[in-house]
């Protein structure tokens, strides 16, 4: 079982024409849906022109919630083809109570929307559970990313010898984390089933996040709160990749970091800097 943190989506069940109305917006937004290779049906949304970008939302979320409420796929379409799926267990998507429905299925899922969208290549990025599909997703299709970005994420030491060398990361309260997550308990109902089979997955030692970053050539970053061990999900990646950045949102934790209305404009232009830098 995978210790997936929960996300934000108490906002994912509010009509999409009334955040337009509110004023949430001004994205001319696509909403569309396909079947995945084993039958799933998979909602995704759909923003801007572009060279292309796949937003992969944390666990519990949603598509709008993780990306479109808080300003990320705004700044992101204003040069870029954004696509954002909801994950299968989530949002839109179908919900399947088997187990085995997830696991390395939720990656390919992103690789199938890619081509039911005519997406040769993309830049990719993942908050949280996001963050453990797109290690998947480079061992899976390398050469289909341009660059790969995780946050509230990264690839953790493995071996003993370093894990003694992490710095200790930052301990403190992040005062908006309790109003954060007193939100996120009020979110409406979800199906409880499928994202507890969303977590039961029987990863195998080889899937279970496994990824040789001496591979890895293309540019790589992680965007972390300085409360959501920025060190200890980033030091390997610092030590084994040629093109890694790193940035750290002070006073920020894993809710606070992504959730509309507590994210940092640190976050967003950090990620949009990033991409636009490494756009072919």
């Amino acid at each position: 079982m995978l210790g997936f943190r929960p996300l934000i989506g108490f906002v994912s069940t509010v009509a999409w024409s009334g955040l337009l109305a509110a004023g949430a917006t001004a994205l001319d937004v696509q909403d569309g849906s396909f079947t995945a290779s084993d039958g799933v049906n998979i909602h995704y949304l759909e923003a801007g022109q572009g060279s292309p970008v796949v937003l992969v939302h944390g666990y519990t979320g949603t598509a709008e919630g993780n990306w479109f409420l808080n300003g990320v796929a705004e700044a992101l379409a204003e040069n870029h083809r954004v696509v954002a799926l909801d994950c299968r267990g989530h949002g839109k998507s179908d919900k399947p109570h088997d187990p085995e429905k997830y696991g390395p299925q939720m990656a390919r899922d992103v690789l199938e929307l890619m081509d039911h969208l005519d997406i040769v290549k993309a830049h990719v990025h993942g908050y949280s559970m996001g963050g453990f599909i797109v290690p998947q997703l480079l061992t899976m299709s390398p050469d289909r990313f341009i660059t790969a970005s995780y946050g509230g994420s990264g690839v953790p030491e493995v071996e003993e010898k370093y894990k003694s060398q992490v710095p200790a990361d930052a301990r403190g309260p992040d005062p908006q984390e309790a109003e954060a997550m007193s939100k996120l308990r009020r979110m409406p109902h979800r199906d409880e089933k499928a994202l507890s089979a969303v977590r039961q997955y029987p990863w195998k030692p080889d899937e279970r996040g496994g990824i040789d970053l001496s591979t890895i050539e293309m540019p790589v970053l992680a965007i972390n709160g300085e409360f959501d061990r920025p060190n200890a999900r980033t030091h390997r990646m610092q030590r084994e990749l040629d093109d890694f950045t790193a940035v750290v949102l002070p006073g920020k934790s894993h809710l606070t970091a992504i959730m509309a209305g507590y994210m940092p404009q640190l976050y967003v232009d950090s990620l949009v800097e990033f991409i636009d830098k490494h756009d072919p």
